[in-house]
């Protein structure tokens, strides 16, 4: 269709674990993003700092290993930085991280504000080493969430197994790259099949 709009974004899975990311804020949003986080990666390199924090995200932090850092936004927290979310409540500090980050070329996201994200945290579905990320372009959490429910119950408990034995079988197979494609295709044609 003609005007139609397109979801541009490219989709990448990052290694938190090796990263540094910055949380600026304490409140139920920053509690949110830290919980999205740490579900998918518990091992996540995250550092917070806010005037104030939430009892939940205490436990949530120090369960977790996260830096808490009881001080106000300053330019100073973003040093080392690779990516960082603002959830204040106060607009003017979150526009700030913003322009602070876009200085220094580090990834931001403020949260519910879609023109001052650089990425957006979108639906996660995760069965053992099979990830799913979805996203409606920051237009519609809601259907994100209901797609994440979707696959949540139509991919199978046992698809690691699958992923496993498929990886093991890969390395069994003769020939050139294109023909282990093929046959790692015809293999796994019952998959998609209805």
């Amino acid at each position: 269709m003609e005007g139609e709009e397109r979801n541009e974004l490219y989709p990448v899975f990052l290694k938190v674990n090796n990263l540094q990311t910055l949380i600026v804020g304490g409140g139920n949003v920053a509690l949110e993003k830290l919980t999205f986080l740490l579900k998918s990666s518990p091992n996540a390199q995250v550092q917070m700092v806010a005037p104030y924090f939430r009892e939940e995200t205490i436990e949530k932090a120090e369960a977790h290993g996260v830096e808490m850092i009881n001080d106000i936004y300053a330019e100073k927290y973003l040093e080392g930085k690779h990516i960082v979310i603002a959830t204040t409540d106060k607009e003017e500090v979150n526009v700030q991280v913003y322009k602070d980050c876009k200085e220094r070329t580090i990834l931001v996201n403020v949260a519910d504000n879609p023109p001052y994200c650089d990425f957006y945290m979108g639906g996660i579905v995760t069965k053992g080493n099979v990830k799913i990320a979805i996203s409606t372009n920051g237009k519609s959490p809601t259907t994100a969430k209901r797609l994440r429910q979707f696959f949540e119950e139509v991919i199978p408990e046992n698809i690691d197994d699958l992923v496993k034995n498929l990886n093991e079988y890969r390395k069994t197979i003769k020939g050139n790259f294109e023909e282990k494609v093929e046959k790692l295709n015809e293999f796994t044609k019952s998959l998609v099949e209805k």
